[in-house]
């Protein structure tokens, strides 16, 4: 099977924003291949420092909450844009 990675990296994004509004920290503790690629992209902060988590650049934090809300929205969100808990 081809892995589709493109989606694979948003779909870890999504989760990556999801921990960080819910605990309020993004804990890197997922693949880290992809970790690799979305540092790469600039979306967020070096993977491989000595810290548990990452953090989101200004692109970053928008990618991931639209690919949070495209990926597991129900359709009644009506807080869309805002910060809250999901």
């Amino acid at each position: 099977m081809e892995i589709a990675k493109d989606k694979v990296d948003e779909a870890i994004l999504a989760l990556l924003w999801l921990n960080q509004h819910v605990t309020g920290v993004a804990w890197k503790g997922l693949d880290w291949a992809t970790m690799n690629r979305l540092h790469e992209r600039g979306l967020i902060s070096d993977p491989a420092r000595r810290r548990k988590s990452v953090w989101f650049t200004d692109e970053g934090d928008a990618a991931a909450e639209n690919a949070f809300r495209s990926l597991f929205s129900s359709g009644n969100d009506e807080t869309s844009g805002s910060k809250t808990t999901p």
